[in-house]
């Protein structure tokens, strides 16, 4: 399989990365922006498989102009068709709402929304080539319709809820190419993102353990949904 993570140098994208590349029949095509980082999960990769095929590309998708130019031809350079996409880059901004700028509402609804609809719209003719046709758009707990809200978080949760219902809408609109689309709105995990959000707090799960809850969703997944929000969470937060 071809598979396209974004977010992948740390965090939960760097254990869903570690585990499909773990399978040297797949190719991994793994997104940050952090080069030293992209290395570190390269390296992590060939001490698993020596066979491993993790492809790193680093690429900032915080400018959606740039993502539109560029990232089709990033993402081709390795394979030429994806069975899976997996939009796991995200931001996080923890302030109280008459705080936060526009200029970090922006950055939030690019990095978390925008930038991943327009790669899903660059890769879409190589996901009407691929066998398994899965995209996977990682939401959160805060974007989902009648969870609990937290102070500070309301930009994150409303960027969060948009990509969700992208999710929704492109599960239909493309249901005659048979490409699935569906959202994992993610609770609390052990993740930097999560500190930041929570501060003093330590969540029941650890980024592998949603890793691997991941990994199998996005191989199997696509047999009992589409066009579906699931909320994966067992605590609050």
């Amino acid at each position: 399989m071809n598979i396209v993570i974004t977010g992948a140098s740390k965090g939960i994208g760097f254990e869903v990365a570690k585990l499909f590349a773990a399978k040297e029949e797949n190719t991994v095509v793994a997104i940050a922006r952090s080069e030293d980082l992209l290395k570190e999960l390269k390296n992590a990769c060939i001490r698993e498989n020596l066979k491993t095929k993790i492809r790193p590309v680093v690429f900032d998708i915080e400018n959606p102009g740039k993502v539109k130019e560029s990232i089709k031809n990033e993402v081709v350079k390795y394979i030429d068709s994806v069975d899976i996409l997996i939009n796991n880059a995200g931001i996080l901004v923890n302030s109280p709402f008459h705080e936060i700028s526009a200029e970090e509402m922006m950055k939030s609804f690019h990095i978390n929304c925008i930038s991943p609809a327009i790669i899903i719209q660059e890769l879409l003719p190589l996901l009407k080539k691929g066998q398994v046709k899965h995209v996977i758009n990682i939401s959160s707990m805060g974007g989902f319709q009648g969870s609990v809200k937290f102070p500070g978080l309301s930009i994150y949760s409303a960027s969060k809820a948009a990509i969700a219902n992208l999710s929704e809408g492109l599960a239909e609109e493309y249901k005659e190419e048979q490409i699935t689309f569906n959202s994992l709105a993610l609770g609390a995990v052990n993740t930097e993102m999560f500190k930041s959000a929570f501060h003093g707090m330590k969540a029941a799960l650890e980024p592998k353990d949603m890793a691997s809850f991941i990994y199998d969703f996005a191989i199997n997944g696509k047999k009992y949904f589409n066009g579906k929000i699931i909320p994966v969470s067992s605590t609050t937060p």
